[in-house]
């Protein structure tokens, strides 16, 4: 008769209750809300209790509003990879304050702007603290059951690694533990294994882990569950066309005038057409014509189609600018509006290139099952791809937006976005 292995009490809570407290949404939302807005509004502002109970109590359900619509949007996005820095607190909060500043001048009610500013402030502030805060406890303590693909984990801010030596936590406290399940484990190691379970420790596939790290999904083999894992919604599809078409078309008087304004430039800078024209592949494999801002000389591809290069000599000096604003996709609102393509999904690669990528890479031509789009997850993640190697890395990140295909995750690629804008992240 087997014997479990023995799993101290004290072991089995993945975390500590004052852990599950600070971090949980309720609580920071209570005391964020408390000392944001409540004492500022009663202790440090006199006008506030002399002003019509209207205008007071619009501002204040404004302001707790936008802190939790903030806080809800951080605890979302947080589980994807590169979504816990404070790189993400600024835009993820103005998102938050802008939807509510949007409905309050819709419905026309009176609010005091200069609080609702403060809050803005206060709660990007409030929010950069509990990160700093919060990566102490967030460090997930991840206990490793040694193998050949485990042995390629390396602990990074948000994870630490530890292997075990044999089936048993050795007195110590762990969040959860990661195994190959598809390796040959010894009968000790699946005891092992069923109790952590059953005694509430989370266990992952060490695939499952390598995509929450990364952002990718190995494409060296698919099994029948990972293809129906990676197709999309086809609600969401629809919702997502609608959101497009509703942007671009609320957004039309901003972009525009500057997409004149490029044009002009680019006809100062260098001899030739103003437009680059251009067949790609879009969803389901059909050919679409990309319309992009010229960045390369007018003669760049006279000794046929290769992939840009860093350093490339062929881009011109505004070019280099266009791209690394990414000023040089704005055309590329004509072909969302026509339907070839969206705000958000996997960039549209040239049929030669694809032809030759489908002989190289496995898998390859199931990038097609989403619509391509102007921005995606493998350019905010990774950039562009120069080779057949980094197309490999590429269309992983490709696979994962596929797989996590939502209306989050393309909340965060926007996010990322404006980062790469700012930046020049990935330019070539």
């Amino acid at each position: 008769m087997s014997v479990a292995p023995h799993i101290p009490h004290y072991e089995r809570r993945h975390s500590r209750w004052y852990e599950r407290l600070l971090l949980g949404l309720p609580f920071q939302f209570v005391l964020g809300s408390v000392c944001l807005y409540l004492l500022p509004l009663g202790l440090l502002a006199p006008e506030y209790m002399q002003l019509r109970w209207s205008v007071g109590s619009v501002t204040l359900t404004a302001l707790v509003g936008a802190y939790l619509l903030s806080l809800f949007f951080l605890s979302r996005l947080r589980i994807y990879p590169g979504a816990r820095s404070l790189a993400h607190i600024l835009p993820t909060v103005s998102l938050a304050w802008f939807l509510v500043s949007a409905i309050i001048l819709l419905l026309n009610q009176p609010v005091l702007w200069h609080w609702h500013l403060y809050g803005f402030i206060a709660a990007c502030f409030w929010s950069g603290a509990a990160i700093f805060v919060g990566r102490r406890f967030r460090t997930q303590k991840i206990a490793v059951v040694p193998s050949v693909r485990t042995e390629r984990l390396e602990s990074t801010a948000f994870y630490r690694f530890h292997t075990l030596a044999e089936p048993s936590f050795g007195g110590r406290r762990f969040d959860a533990v990661v195994a190959d399940l598809h390796a040959e484990l010894s009968p000790q190691w699946q005891r092992f294994l069923a109790h952590a379970t059953l005694n509430r420790i989370p266990v992952y596939h060490i695939k499952q882990l390598n995509e929450s790290i990364t952002g990718r999904v190995r494409i060296d083999h698919l099994s029948e569950n990972e293809f129906g894992s990676l197709q999309p919604s086809p609600a969401y599809e629809s919702l997502k066309r609608l959101i497009d078409i509703i942007i671009v078309l609320v957004t039309l008087p901003a972009w525009l005038p500057l997409m004149l304004l490029v044009a002009v430039a680019i006809k100062l800078d260098s001899p030739g057409a103003v437009l680059f024209i251009q067949e790609r592949v879009g969803q389901g494999g059909r050919p679409f014509k990309i319309c992009k801002f010229r960045s390369m000389r007018h003669d760049a591809e006279k000794n046929g189609q290769l992939l840009a290069q860093s350093g490339d000599e062929r881009i011109t000096r505004l070019g280099r600018f266009l791209r690394r604003s990414r000023l040089d996709e704005l055309p590329q609102f004509f072909n969302v509006l026509k339907g070839d393509m969206s705000l958000i999904g996997p960039r549209p690669e040239q049929s030669v290139f694809v032809e030759q990528f489908e002989q190289e890479i496995p898998f390859y031509a199931y990038r097609h099952v989403v619509k391509p789009g102007i921005t995606g997850w493998a350019q905010v993640m990774q950039g562009y791809a120069g080779d057949s190697d980094e197309t490999r890395i590429k269309i992983e990140h490709d696979f994962y937006y596929i797989k996590h295909f939502s209306l989050w995750v393309d909340l965060l690629i926007v996010l990322r976005t404006l980062r790469v804008i700012l930046t020049g992240f990935g330019a070539r």
